[in-house]
């Protein structure tokens, strides 16, 4: 498990690119000191964007196999990652930040989508904080 990275993934990197060229920039890579240090945080408007791997967070839509060895090992790995996440998720909210949530499948799939969910969240926050 030591060579499997958890920052500047290749899904990671992909949206970052994406995001550029979306003219969209501003944030903050694995800021240290955010609950569950987001993949990239826009600190003033408090937006987390998580970019989860569909292997170790469990992807429903992937429902990808269980490895056939240490099954044990692997049940209780992946039930933890699920439990911090939803702490960290957790923690967030109660921070007063948004949170967008960035599968590697979508990101494979269609980038642009994932793109345009950070948009439309940039804007709702930005909007809600002229309105207030």
């Amino acid at each position: 498990m030591k060579a499997n990275k958890a920052r500047n993934t290749k899904p990671e990197l992909a949206l970052r690119k994406a995001l550029t060229r979306a003219g969209i920039r501003g944030y903050r890579l694995h800021k240290k000191g955010v609950p569950g240090t987001p993949d990239l945080a826009f600190i003033g408007i408090k937006l987390a964007v998580f970019v989860f791997g569909c292997f170790w967070h469990q992807c429903v839509v992937c429902s990808l196999p269980m490895p056939k060895s240490n099954v044990e090992f692997w049940h209780a790995k992946f039930h933890r990652n699920q439990e911090r996440d939803q702490r960290k998720r957790q923690e967030l909210i109660g921070l007063g930040w948004q949170i967008v949530e960035c599968w590697e499948h979508e990101i494979k799939s269609d980038v642009g989508e994932c793109v345009q969910s950070i948009a439309s969240e940039l804007i709702r926050i930005k909007s809600l904080e002229q309105a207030g």
